[in-house]
């Protein structure tokens, strides 16, 4: 096998990319991480993180990846801060290629995570950076003492809300139905802060401002009301959508989520796994997506220690007992 040939490179990064480096390491695969030019996942844009096991006072999101990150190095992984631009999955093994890097792959693990959503009105794209954001945590510093909107009704509209209630002296949700989504734990949260005030059944129809967001415009779902409405910043906490599109008419797709073959995390190439938000449409937890990619680092090295017993003699390893 030429040099060239990794056993196993993971494509992204975030809980579950980490913890398949950390397994595919310590069971001296040395994995290639690919983590992207903005790794870490979703924690990377979350502050305090409560239900973790292990951290009883929380830990912050950026903390727990850097953490993670230095624990797969550990044990051997290497990884690199590219972005994949294409991979070929028609024959092992794979091709992935960080522009004018190559790679060739006996096992790819997709790690690809999720991106927040935008809304896609007017003034958006404009005013994105100067006072609309999807990143509390990156941006709450620079509102110190400002009126913020917060759009949603989940679990990240709230998370998003109640954090920026530590800099701003107003946080207002804007959400389309008349009740949260959220779970009762976080919606209570932040109903029960001060500073938070809700706008129900109404979207954001345009975000208003020229160097600067100045205040939105809604409309009212029920009485189709318009009306503008003054702030100083717009966070969005609409969502994700899975980061496929690398993989669209490559792997077996369900709504732009990759499919599995659960209990294990092949997907309909031998030799490719998915772990993480890429493949999950219901629970979006950090543990579950570390969970899956220990499974999937188990099931990359299981495949390749059967296919070298199969080659005759050689150098299987195991995965180590925790």
């Amino acid at each position: 096998m030429s040099d060239d040939v990794r056993n196993v490179i993971i494509i992204g990064s975030g809980p579950a990319g980490y913890t398949a480096a950390l397994y595919a390491a310590r069971a001296n695969l040395v994995p290639l991480v690919l983590k992207g030019l903005e790794a870490g996942g979703q924690l990377m844009l979350t502050t305090d993180v409560e239900n973790y096991p292990g951290f009883a006072d929380g830990i912050l999101g950026p903390e727990l990846m850097e953490q993670m990150e230095k624990q797969s190095t550990r044990f051997g992984a290497e990884i690199l801060a590219v972005h994949v631009t294409e991979v070929d999955l028609s024959r092992r093994p794979f091709l992935v290629r960080a522009g004018d890097q190559t790679w060739h792959a006996r096992t790819l693990i997709v790690a690809t995570g999720a991106s927040a959503k935008w809304l896609g009105v007017p003034g958006e794209e404009l005013l994105r950076g100067r006072g609309v954001s999807a990143c509390a945590t990156c941006d709450g510093f620079f509102f110190r003492d400002r009126e913020l909107v917060v759009v949603g009704g989940g679990d990240t509209a709230m998370e998003e809300a109640t954090f920026l209630t530590k800099f701003a002296s107003k946080v207002t949700i804007v959400h389309r139905r008349d009740e949260f989504r959220a779970s009762p734990i976080m919606a209570q949260r932040a109903l029960d802060n001060p500073k938070i005030e809700v706008i129900w059944d109404s979207v954001i129809e345009e975000i208003l401002g020229q160097d600067s967001v100045t205040g939105v415009r809604l409309r009212n779902l029920r009485t189709e009301a318009v009306t503008d409405f003054s702030t100083d910043g717009v966070f969005m906490g609409i969502g994700h959508t899975p980061n496929t599109a690398l993989f669209e008419g490559k792997l077996e797709l369900v709504d732009g989520y990759i499919q599995v073959q659960e209990p294990q995390t092949a997907t309909s190439v031998e030799g490719v796994f998915a772990a993480g938000d890429v493949t999950d449409t219901r629970y979006r937890q950090a543990v579950t997506a570390a969970g899956q990619g220990c499974k999937a680092a188990i099931d990359a090295e299981r495949m390749l220690e059967d296919e070298d017993h199969a080659e005759g003699p050689g150098n299987p390893t195991s995965i180590p007992a925790v």
